[in-house]
């Protein structure tokens, strides 16, 4: 019979739900959930019913900050790590500590202290960090790796990747706990930890020196005013006539009441704020320029109000070019009620979209001196352009010979975060910022040249 690994999950919000499904279903035969934390107990209470349904026993429940104590009384192998981001160093070093390897989602964390104490612990314990870069793994992600490793355009020089975010998925980091820096350290460590992930791996290189332009300039009080919005709802959840096509009403999506809007006396967390408020500090348009370790440079944007949703990459090579392009929603519509509503391509959900199959996807490659040619991508569904379930399989059933090394350590977290750490100071003090100047302690080495 095979011995189940023993997992603690923190932070029971929307994330957690993939590894608690992946968990009590396909993997259950491998991965036994046996104790789980939230400083909300109306979210484990909403879990408990889709855990014990599916057949599993309800999981051990312990405070956050006990975890340390939950993982040596439960004999815990493994502890996942969902919760809001400024969390994640705290919960990583204490199941470190406590003896357990750590599973975390991006970003590693928000700051350059917290890479230190993560760097500190996994040296002084030898526990592993992983995190779970699922785009590594969409197949027209991993298709533009192995054109780029293969040679087929030569040494890379230059990349350009624009990715933007859509006005249902976009607004909604500035709804939630994202919206405040002190919690999410912006769209540059929260979101764009993902898209630098991904040019860190694609080129198998180091970012050296970032500089940033940005700011917020379609969300917020100030930019409503000057657009002339008028008066605001507090809230998406209301039958105030001030709502409108911003608005997000949690009762309208059973995950998202049961989750967030029935819980709301245990904590007073409102999941449905106004994108339009006073006090919000992250930034919803960015612009980077990176330059890499072996010499590449990217040119980077993102925009969090488009009407479509999706990124193009162009990466130049000394022998060609290589052209990812993707849509991930061709529009954000609105019925007769003035309702959001979304392409039939994806998730009637309009926030949780990114289960979405693409409405499309692109890779061409041109040599120089050559015709353009249409790069195959293999078709797949699920989250994050089909990544989610490959990553799954290998966090829970282990990792297959792959030799683009899709698996993600705590080394490539940090890579990630350098840029938006770096990108962040660069915001402040309008220079641009090496990141070998970043405090990462131990961490630094994650920065002496290309990808490991």
């Amino acid at each position: 019979m095979t011995t189940r690994i023993r997992y603690a999950l923190v932070g029971t919000g929307s994330r957690a739900q993939m590894y608690i499904d992946a968990i009590t279903a396909a993997h259950s035969d491998v991965a036994e959930l046996v104790a789980w934390g939230d400083t909300n107990p109306g979210r484990l209470d909403w879990y408990e019913k889709r855990v014990t349904a599916a057949g599993a026993p309800a999981p051990a429940r312990f405070a956050p900050e006990a975890l340390g104590t939950a993982v040596i009384e439960h004999g815990i192998d493994r502890v996942i790590v969902t919760s809001p981001d400024v969390t994640h160093a705290d919960l990583v070093v204490a199941a470190l500590e406590a003896g357990a390897d750590a599973i975390v989602e991006k970003p590693l964390t928000t700051s350059e202290a917290g890479v230190r104490r993560i760097a500190e612990a996994a040296e002084r314990t030898g526990r592993s960090v992983t995190v779970t870069f699922n785009y590594r793994y969409s197949p027209r992600n991993s298709a533009l790796k192995e054109v780029i490793a293969s040679g087929a355009i030569g040494r890379v020089t230059s990349v350009h990747f624009e990715w933007v975010l859509d006005t249902a998925h976009g607004a909604d980091y500035f709804r939630r706990w994202h919206r405040d820096k002190a919690n999410s350290g912006g769209l540059l460590i929260h979101k764009a930890s993902h898209h630098f992930d991904l040019v860190n791996w694609w080129i198998a290189d180091a970012p050296a020196r970032v500089f940033a332009s940005g700011g917020l300039r379609f969300y917020g009080a100030d930019n409503a005013a000057a657009r002339g919005l008028g008066a605001r709802p507090d809230r998406g959840s209301s039958d105030s006539p001030l709502r409108d096509a911003f608005s997000l009403d949690l009762r309208e999506d059973p995950t998202l009441k049961g989750l967030y809007f029935d819980q709301e006396a245990h904590d007073g967390y409102l999941r449905d704020r106004d994108v339009f408020d006073p006090g919000i500090t992250i930034e919803d348009n960015l612009s980077l320029v990176v330059d890499y370790a072996g010499g590449a440079s990217m040119s980077y944007s993102l925009n969090a109000h488009s009407p479509w949703e999706g990124y193009t990459v162009a990466v130049n090579g000394t022998a060609g070019r290589a052209e990812l392009t993707v849509v991930e929603r061709g529009a954000v519509l609105l019925d007769a009620d003035g309702r959001v509503v979304v392409d039939p391509s994806a998730r009637p959900d309009a926030v949780a979209h990114e289960d979405a199959r693409p409405v499309s996807e692109r890779l061409v490659v041109q040599r120089h001196f050559a015709p353009a040619e249409q790069v195959a991508i293999p078709e797949a569904a699920g989250g994050h352009g089909g990544g989610d379930a490959v990553l799954l399989r290998e966090v829970f059933v282990g990792r297959a010979h792959d030799p683009l090394g899709r698996a993600a350590s705590w080394l490539d977290g940090v890579r990630s975060m350098a840029v938006g750490l770096a990108g962040n100071r660069s915001l402040e003090t309008g220079q641009a910022v090496r990141t070998a100047d970043l405090d990462l302690g131990p961490a630094a080495v994650a920065l002496e040249g290309g990808a490991r």
